[in-house]
């Protein structure tokens, strides 16, 4: 039963659309009719700028962390695992957007693996980071941090539920970037910018 209960959690957590509300809540406005029309915090800090867009990570992040985090230390790295994906099934479909397009889980897989595996995840920040500041494409950064999961996880020694969620995150986050993937091989894929809204000041 508790089992259950926190990958129930984890779903719940991941569809609360953070992006979604805090353009409602601060503007008025539906983010999924801005810029590329995700609700992921990319698209958020895109549209709205570093403030509201920071916002948007952090609470994207956590509601991956927290059911994972918590499965992890009431039961072990397997509900961990299950518990955090459940949150990027959420964030993917949310609840609260009526099972509707949701983002593109970046954000909340890194809180999963902060809850499940800290270093693994710290150290997907880190290749983010990096990979965003060379390149200033944040899909480029997003894929490039993903794949880093199961290959940190397996160096490091974690447990194969932990590598094998890594790579089973890894490929989602691909597959959900497929779009990115096709205008990168075209050159059209744009690098990130701040996109001017007038109402967004």
């Amino acid at each position: 039963m508790l089992e259950a209960a926190l990958i129930a959690l984890g779903y719940v957590c991941g569809s609360m659309p953070w992006g979604y509300w805090l353009v409602r809540i601060f503007h008025g406005e539906d983010i999924r009719t801005k810029g590329s029309g995700n609700i992921g915090a990319t698209n958020v800090w895109r549209v709205y700028g570093l403030r509201l867009g920071l916002a948007a990570v952090a609470l994207d992040t956590a509601k991956g962390f927290v059911p994972a985090f918590a499965a992890t230390m009431l039961v072990g790295h397997w509900l961990g695992v299950l518990a955090g994906g459940a949150a990027m099934v959420g964030h993917w479909r949310p609840l609260f957007l009526r099972f509707q397009r949701g983002g593109k889980i970046v954000a909340t897989t890194g809180g999963a693996f902060l809850g499940v595996a800290p270093v693994v995840g710290g150290i997907a920040g880190l290749v983010w980071l990096a990979a965003f500041g060379l390149t200033r494409y944040a899909s480029v950064a997003s894929m490039t941090a993903a794949v880093s999961l199961p290959i940190t996880s397996w160096v490091l020694g974690y447990p194969w539920p932990v590598t094998a969620f890594g790579a089973a995150a890894a490929a989602g986050v691909l597959v959900l970037h497929r779009a990115n993937i096709g205008r990168l091989l075209h050159g059209k894929e744009h690098r990130f910018r701040r996109e001017p809204n007038p109402r967004a000041s």
